[in-house]
C-alpha cells in the first residue's frame, strides 16, 4: 500500500513536494514512482527511482524542473516539483512495482496510490 500527500495550490514558477508514505514491504525492494492525470487527459510517467541503486528517470516534460529521492528510514519517496507550470496541473499518483521498466511504461503497475490534486495557477 502507498498513500501520498502533498498537494495543494501554488502559483504559477512555485514549488510543491509530494511524498509517498510505502508499507515496508513495499519500500524495501520496490521501484517507485509518480504519474498524473490531467482533466481530460490519459494518465502519463512522470518519474521512476530504482530500489537497489536510486537510478532516476524522468519524463521530458518535467526534467530539470522535477527531482524524485527517497528516505529508506522513512519508507517514504518524494517529489520535489519546482518551477510549476500551469500545466503541470493534473493528479498526481504514486505508484510501486518490482521493476523499473513497469513504471517507466506504465505497464501493470502493481501498486497504486489514491492520488493527489496539484492545481497550478497562471
Amino acid at each position: 500500500q502507498v498513500v501520498e500527500s502533498g498537494g495543494g495550490l501554488v502559483p504559477a514558477g512555485g514549488s510543491l513536494r509530494l511524498s509517498c508514505v510505502a508499507s515496508g514491504r513495499l519500500f524495501s525492494s520496490y521501484a517507485m514512482g509518480w504519474f498524473r492525470q490531467a482533466p481530460g487527459k490519459e494518465r502519463e510517467f512522470v518519474s521512476v527511482i530504482s530500489w537497489s541503486d536510486g537510478i532516476t528517470y524522468y519524463a521530458d516534460s518535467v526534467k530539470g524542473r522535477f527531482t524524485i529521492f527517497r528516505d529508506n528510514a522513512k519508507n517514504t519517496v518524494y517529489l520535489q516539483m519546482n518551477s510549476l507550470k500551469p500545466e503541470d496541473t493534473a493528479v498526481y499518483y504514486c505508484a510501486a512495482d518490482r521493476y523499473v521498466v513497469a513504471i517507466r511504461e506504465g505497464r501493470a503497475v502493481e501498486v497504486w496510490g489514491q492520488g493527489t490534486l496539484v492545481t497550478v495557477s497562471s
